[in-house]
């Protein structure tokens, strides 16, 4: 089931129904995007360049399934923007969260213009989530950037602030220009950091992250990112 709109690309995951491809069809007219509806436990056939975000239905992928669905993603779209729809509440937030490093957060309750215009803002490369939702995950991350794991794996402070990048989804460029650095310095930090803690790459060091230091996010130019 595919809308055709313009070059920009939405994978919906969730099942085909008559609903859902109203949802669908209000995505496609009112973003101007194409959206093409992947089943949560089908394979995915050939990648879709315009793919810029990978929206996730929760009432169709739990919290426990989220992990291993995200491992078995191709590697082109490993690299694509995450978001989340129909999150129940705050803590189910904190915790899909907890376990992948999604960008956009919609609750159950939001209305469908407040939805095209996060993925509105999630396709230009932003972040969307509510106030109080950042507030708390910005908290958490103050208090457990001191985490004990830190000494223990001699993370530098420098590796810690890309570990958070990471974690919030982050790119060799967007780490790059957001610490003011080389982006070949920015490989040379992963590479320390994924001897450090013993992984081989992205998807091991983000499984790392998410098991030993929780949802974490950025404290870096976060608040012009932050839903009103």
């Amino acid at each position: 089931m595919t809308q055709d709109g313009s070059s920009y690309g939405i994978y919906l995951i969730t099942p085909e129904s008559p609903q859902n491809q109203l949802f669908v069809d209000y995505l496609a007219n009112h973003v101007g995007c194409t959206v093409y509806v992947q089943m949560p436990s089908a394979a995915f056939g050939k990648f879709n360049k315009s793919c810029s975000l990978i929206l996730l239905d929760c009432d169709y992928i739990t919290i426990e399934q989220l992990p291993s669905w995200q491992e078995s993603l191709p590697g082109e779209l490993a690299k694509v923007s995450m978001a989340a729809f129909n999150i129940s509440d705050q803590e189910h937030a904190m915790k899909m969260l907890a376990c992948a490093q999604l960008k956009g957060i919609f609750y159950r309750n939001e209305s469908l213009d407040i939805i095209c215009k996060g993925v509105s803002a999630l396709i230009n490369g932003e972040l969307w989530m509510s106030r109080d939702l950042m507030s708390r995950l910005i908290g958490f991350y103050r208090k457990y950037q001191g985490n004990v794991l830190r000494p223990t794996c001699g993370l530098t402070g420098r590796e810690m602030e890309i570990i958070v990048l990471l974690s919030a989804g982050a790119s060799n460029q967007d780490i790059s220009e957001r610490l003011f650095v080389s982006e070949h310095t920015v490989k040379s930090h992963l590479y320390n950091i994924f001897k450090k803690i013993n992984v081989h790459n992205r998807i091991q060091a983000l499984n790392w992250i998410h098991q030993n230091l929780g949802p974490l996010l950025p404290n870096i130019n976060m608040e012009r990112n932050v839903k009103q």
